[in-house]
């Protein structure tokens, strides 16, 4: 209904309802494999926002590097991987991912990364885009990080969610508790009981209304 109906004369409502959804960012999982789009150098472009399955790279860290908080992202990479840098090489019109470690005499480049430092990088380039949506909703945002970089995940997502309202899916225990200890996350937590999902301490007095709609 709401793709189809996009009238601004008979249904305004309906039209900004849907121009709200659509400036919404929903970030599933990034892959990380040897063939992963994140490891490829890219053509590079002006990318404000990080696409969902981490391709433009590069260019949305140049983008933060460029016009957005290039201090914020200095300090989360810091955070993760103390003594770290990122920097964005060009090739030829391609941009392409290096990590400067302490101790390595060369950078690591996008290919040569572990799994969970490219997963690492590509939250800190969600979390820090320039034109921050109305809502980002986190998948599982802990799959494939060492746990040792749960908290600093946890206090980039924190800082994020000063500029937008994030919703983090997760069954990481340790990552939950690193998020309420930022004093910036209000945990909501799901049962199942034969095959119902509800929320952990709700009673017929404090869940939350539902009525079918009359027909």
């Amino acid at each position: 209904m709401i793709a189809t109906i996009a009238d601004p004369q008979r249904a305004p409502e309906m039209l900004a309802v849907r121009e709200s959804i659509r400036g919404w960012r929903f970030y599933e999982g990034f892959r990380s494999d040897a063939d992963s789009p994140a490891r490829i150098p890219r053509v590079g472009t002006f990318t404000p926002s990080l696409n969902n399955d981490g391709s433009d790279l590069p260019a949305a860290l140049e983008t933060i590097l460029e016009i957005g908080d290039a201090e914020a992202l200095s300090r989360t990479v810091d955070d993760a991987f103390p003594g770290s840098q990122i920097e964005i090489e060009v090739h030829s019109g391609r941009f392409e991912v290096q990590l400067r470690q302490h101790g390595l005499l060369r950078p690591l480049s996008a290919a040569e990364l572990s799994d969970g430092t490219l997963r690492f990088l590509l939250w800190a380039a969600a979390l820090l885009t320039p034109r921050p949506p109305e809502l980002m909703v986190l998948n599982e945002p802990e799959t494939s990080l060492h746990p040792d970089l749960l908290p600093a995940l946890a206090r980039l997502i924190a800082f994020a969610s000063e500029r937008t309202q994030i919703v983090s899916v997760s069954h990481s225990e340790p990552l939950i508790k690193a998020l309420e200890a930022t004093g910036k996350c209000q945990r909501i937590h799901l049962e199942k009981s034969f095959g119902e999902t509800t929320v952990a301490g709700a009673t017929l007095f404090n869940a939350p209304r539902w009525e079918w709609p009359a027909r």
